[in-house]
């Protein structure tokens, strides 16, 4: 793993953990966002146990090496659908950046991934 890959994949967690377990217990905060967005709060939790599982496999990618990648590509498609969804529901441009730097650093990682070794 490149020091470029371990600080994504830190970073990427440091995100990813807090709001997928936020949105798998169902906070408040994340219930009012599932409603926004139309979503089901089952479905909210869901979002959120991909979310983990692309931390989880992003912080595992040097342990089994096609882990990585496998989660920055599902993690890059999570986030793509997220910034398309809250874009849909009329949301200004500004609320779809987070997702869209998270695909974007996730990219980053499966980039640099090839060059690891």
């Amino acid at each position: 793993m490149t020091a470029a890959q371990l600080t994504l994949a830190v970073a990427l967690s440091l995100v990813l953990l807090p709001l997928g377990l936020a949105k798998i217990t169902a906070r408040p905060v994340m219930r009012r966002a599932a409603a926004h967005l139309g979503m089901s709060p089952g479905v909210y939790r869901v979002v959120g146990a991909l979310e983990l599982a692309a931390a989880v496999g992003l912080l595992l990618g040097p342990v089994c090496a096609p882990l990585g990648p496998a989660a920055a590509t599902g993690l890059t498609l999570l986030m793509a659908a997220a910034a398309g969804i809250h874009l849909r529901h009329g949301d200004r441009p500004g609320r779809a950046v987070p997702a869209a730097v998270v695909g974007l650093a996730a990219v980053a990682y499966a980039g640099v991934r090839p060059f690891a070794d």
